[in-house]
């Protein structure tokens, strides 16, 4: 296929999905589903990053949901218990959380492998655990209400129907945003470094800075998206923050396509309706079926079920253009 006649249906395809999700809160189309809506933008944003992180640059992290607990008690505490106007706390928050990835990124990317994989379980732990204990701060165990609203001037982000648009605005910019960065000279460097970190050093790329400022991004596109959630539900508590959160968005990434960046939506997707709608019902269990699910799809579909799913819709209109031409 062309290149000209792939980047055709990629626009096709991307005004396709912005055509649905225009018409998804409005009532008459699937109004019923605008807040679970909301949370698969949510978690699609914090999934960009891990797949930035973990899909280009080979980098495995267990902690992504620290930097999404991070952000979303920054901004709560920020705007209801200092008064600070929330987009400034929500500015503020996504600046210290990428500071503060700034800051433990050189120490914790000398490790490799396993080592890195542990550093990183470590960190989302003792952060979940400052969550729980700083009481005084964050209201412990028992969380945080009356975090205000987002507003602008006097439009008021006050109904599920106004932050469904709120959320998804953020979330195109973030896709189209880490879209741009893979296709550019950076994303060509994240992919050398993924291959063989000795192989980029030695044709000049700085492995360690790209590696950082990718988990700086990562951590910045996760405190929004931390941002956005307590200001949608307007309490914060520990629990979406902990360590099988950070495995369910490892579980997005995996199934979406760790080098997809559009397949975030869809892994977020899944799993949110898989979270939802069936694992309830199982109770404590959902921890060990969840890391079936990342076990058996590395195993058969390595590349993601989005992608896979995206190989299989391209060979079977390839199939059909041919039959098309023969008769």
């Amino acid at each position: 296929m062309s290149a000209g006649l792939k980047s055709k249906w990629a626009y096709l395809a991307v005004a396709a999905l912005l055509a649905f999700l225009i018409l998804v809160p409005f009532d008459w189309f699937l109004g019923r589903y605008t807040t679970l809506m909301i949370f698969i933008g949510i978690y699609a944003i914090v999934t960009v990053g891990l797949c930035l992180l973990m899909g280009y640059t080979g980098q495995v992290s267990l902690g992504q949901a620290a930097f999404f607990g991070i952000g979303a008690y920054m901004s709560a505490i920020l705007s209801k218990t200092y008064g600070v106007n929330p987009w400034l706390a929500m500015f503020i928050a996504a600046v210290m959380t990428g500071a503060f990835a700034y800051i433990i990124g050189y120490p914790i990317f000398r490790l490799r492998g396993n080592y890195l994989a542990m550093a990183t379980l470590g960190l989302g732990l003792i952060v979940w655990v400052l969550f729980r204990e700083l009481s005084h701060f964050t209201g412990g165990p028992d969380g945080m209400a009356g975090i205000p609203y987002l507003s602008l001037g006097g439009f008021v982000f006050d109904s599920a129907f106004r932050r469904y648009f709120l959320v998804w605005f953020f979330c195109m910019a973030v896709l189209l945003i880490s879209q741009n960065i893979v296709r550019s000279r950076t994303g060509r460097a994240l992919r050398a470094i993924h291959g063989s970190e000795a192989a980029s050093e030695s044709i000049g790329i700085n492995v360690a800075q790209f590696k950082v400022k990718i988990l700086v991004l990562s951590a910045v596109y996760a405190s929004i998206a931390g941002s956005l959630f307590v200001h949608h539900l307007r309490f914060v508590s520990p629990q979406p923050f902990d360590f099988l959160a950070s495995v369910k968005l490892v579980v997005m990434a995996v199934i979406g396509g760790l080098a997809s960046v559009w397949g975030a939506i869809f892994g977020a997707g899944a799993t949110r309706i898989l979270s939802d709608e069936i694992l309830l019902r199982f109770g404590q269990w959902d921890i060990i079926i969840y890391g079936l699910i990342l076990m058996l799809v590395m195993i058969f579909m390595p590349e993601g079920l989005f992608v896979k799913l995206k190989e299989v819709f391209n060979r079977l209109r390839l199939r059909y253009r041919q039959k098309g031409a023969e008769s």
